[in-house]
Order: structure tokens, then sequence, then C-alpha cells
């Protein structure tokens, strides 16, 4: 059975605010490349995927990392400069409580860098009314309240 890792969208439309020349590559491309090469060299313990527009324009460069069971962050300020350190903060995500990397775990360049957290899709099983059919359980979205 394959393991789940998790899946790193990069936005690699992002200008992050530069002027570009014709031709030239926008640094949210240069962040995927980057990611890319590091990536693979580590064994592809990521799932890279490349995203048109993550709507953080005024915090470029951005990506979105999720993966079954844990919170989703939408990172910004990112740089092909610091691709290292965000393939780092990626490879620590799986194992951290809800997805939340401690900043104690994370470079020093990431400390301000989540601009959002984005519910699991996933349900999750809370306690219900004692007696009904589904055996003491219901299942909701962890996000949810249920309504009785």
């Amino acid at each position: 059975m394959t393991a789940v890792r998790p899946v790193l969208h990069v936005c690699v439309t992002c200008r992050a605010g530069e002027l570009r020349q014709d031709g030239e590559s926008p640094p949210g491309a240069r962040l995927h490349g980057a990611l890319e090469q590091l990536n693979d060299a580590a064994g592809a313990p990521v799932e890279l995927r490349p995203i048109a527009c993550l709507a953080a324009c005024d915090r470029g460069c951005t990506a979105a990392i999720s993966m079954p069971g844990q919170f989703g962050y939408l990172l910004g300020g990112l740089s092909a400069g610091i691709a290292s350190d965000v393939l780092d903060y990626a490879q620590r995500y799986p194992t951290a409580k809800n997805g939340f990397v401690l900043l104690s775990k994370r470079a020093a360049s990431l400390r301000n860098s989540i601009l959002g957290r984005i519910p699991n899709l996933q349900p999750v099983l809370l306690p219900c009314e004692a007696g009904e059919e589904t055996g003491g359980r219901r299942t909701f979205p962890h996000n949810a309240l249920a309504a009785d």
C-alpha cells in the first residue's frame, strides 16, 4: 500500500509584486521549479501540484498544503530562495498535530508564513444520543455542529 503524502499546491502564476521581462518566469513558477528539484532529490516525500492562482496575490508567492486527517494551510511570502525551508515544512506537516507545524519546528523564514487554516473535508466521529441505530456514533464534518 502506498503511503499518503501531503499535497503542496504552488501558485505558478504568482508575480509576488515583481515586474517581469518578456519570457521571464514568474516567481511562483521559479518556486515550483526549485521545489520540484529538491523534492525529486529527496525521493518525492511531497506531491507537488502547480495551480494557476491561490488568490493571495498581495502575499505571494503562495502555496497550500493538505492531506487527509489534517487541516490545510495557506502559506505566503515564499520564494525559490527558501524552497528548502518550504520542503522541510511540508515533510514535517504529516506528523504534526492537526497539521500545525510548531514555530519551533519551522525555519525562521517561515515564522509568519501561515495566511490561513482550511478545515479537512474528512468526517470525524462524534458521540450522539444513546440508542440510535449508528451504535452510539454519528458522523459530522469536524467543522460543523450537529443540529438536532
